[in-house]
């Protein structure tokens, strides 16, 4: 806001008829600044240092351009499913999210060191001295505007920046790549419709928990670090307080190498199996309609948040709650799982459990309800 006083403010047709210089005068003036030094960083144009310049310039903006493209290419077509140790693409798997990383840091990393470089080379460093005035709560008026429109145009033209083509072409390049990152990253999970096969068990609504047939057996399967050994979960495997993530597993997949590793692959199918203390059990609060998915002391959730779907892996057992460590959702154990601490604002899903014949702890059935986070079509 400036100051008018002790200033004859030119008329309407005066100030339309002043040029840049003018208005740069005229605006000094009214707000009170003085110009001490205003260099000009080149003042012989054309020489080779000046030149050298602008290459470093353009050098910088290129190479964040390029990683911008690299970061784009990377996130569609590099192999990001999940490989095994020791299966056939492990490698380029263990690299897709470092990969990400990299060349999204280079992009933002070369494009910050090339607008400080640039600045620091071509946009004259100028000494002011300006009188403070409180503008008396008025807005600007039309000749504040003109004035500093005029002067925002002078900074450009001193930065020489309107007829530096290297520069403006890489720049372009980089801020392209960037923000063509930025537009991919979201857009990429719309590439594959989730509900293009919406009858097969591979959506939203499904897990591997779901019987194939009415009569199949579904089994609790310990993880043991070797994906083909198959390890089924008794009652009596778990201590009173304990907790143990389980996968699902057939009989029909016994000797199949691939199905049975296939399964820890999947992020809806790791289940949490909980065996709350007696005296613990007897304090449970039960979900309307789900009040006979455990058995007995046993309780079965699915171990996807239904925040974010980072996975719930830990359970304090004192306090019988069920804790996410990514944005720190807690959920109680003794009230159907239901949030009671941080973002998350729906109950983990309930998986429905018993003890067959042979004793070992099976699944009933899948999950009544989605299991994760909200989506489009989720009602609840």
């Amino acid at each position: 806001m400036s100051s008018n006083e002790g200033t004859n403010l030119p008329s309407d047709e005066e100030l339309a008829g002043m040029d840049r210089d003018q208005l740069l005068k005229l605006g000094g003036q009214l707000d009170g600044v003085e110009l001490v030094d205003y260099p000009d960083p080149w003042p012989v144009k054309g020489t080779r240092a000046e030149k050298r310049a602008e290459r470093m310039v353009a050098l910088w903006f290129t190479i964040a351009g390029l990683a911008g493209l690299g970061f784009v290419v990377g996130l569609i077509w590099w192999p990001w499913q999940y490989k095994a140790p020791g299966d056939d693409g492990t490698f380029l798997y263990s690299l897709y999210t470092p990969m990400l990383g990299v060349t999204l840091g280079i992009c933002v990393l070369a494009l910050g060191a090339g607008i400080i470089l640039y600045t620091k080379k071509f946009v004259p460093h100028e000494l002011a001295v300006q009188q403070r005035h409180d503008g008396d709560g008025k807005g600007s008026a039309e000749i504040d505007r003109k004035t500093i429109v005029a002067h925002l145009e002078d900074a450009g033209s001193r930065s020489t920046i309107a007829r530096r083509s290297l520069v403006k072409r890489s720049v372009g390049l980089a801020g392209g790549a960037l923000g063509l990152g930025l537009v991919a990253l979201p857009v990429a999970s719309f590439i594959k419709s989730p509900w293009k096969e919406a009858d097969k068990a591979d959506t939203l609504w499904h897990t591997p928990w779901e019987k194939k047939t009415p009569d199949e057996v579904v089994y609790m399967r310990r993880y043991t670090g070797d994906p083909h050994e198959v390890k089924l979960i008794r009652p009596e495997d778990l201590d009173a307080g304990a907790m143990e993530t389980v996968y699902p597993f057939r009989e029909s997949e016994r000797n199949d190498e691939e199905a049975l590793a296939a399964v820890f692959l999947r992020s809806d199918t790791p289940v949490m199996l909980i065996r709350l203390r007696p005296e613990d059990a007897q304090r449970v609060v039960k979900r309307k309609g789900q009040e006979d998915f455990n058995f007995g002391e046993y309780y079965a959730y699915t171990k996807v948040c239904s925040h974010v779907g980072c996975p719930t892996s830990l359970y304090e057992q004192r306090t019988n709650r069920i804790l996410c460590p990514c944005h720190q959702s807690q959920f109680d154990a003794l009230h159907y799982a239901k949030p009671i601490f941080g973002p998350a604002t729906r109950a983990l899903a309930q998986l429905p459990i018993t003890v067959n014949e042979e004793g070992y702890m099976v699944a009933r059935g899948d999950f009544i309800e989605p299991v994760g986070p909200a989506f489009w079509e989720r009602k609840s």
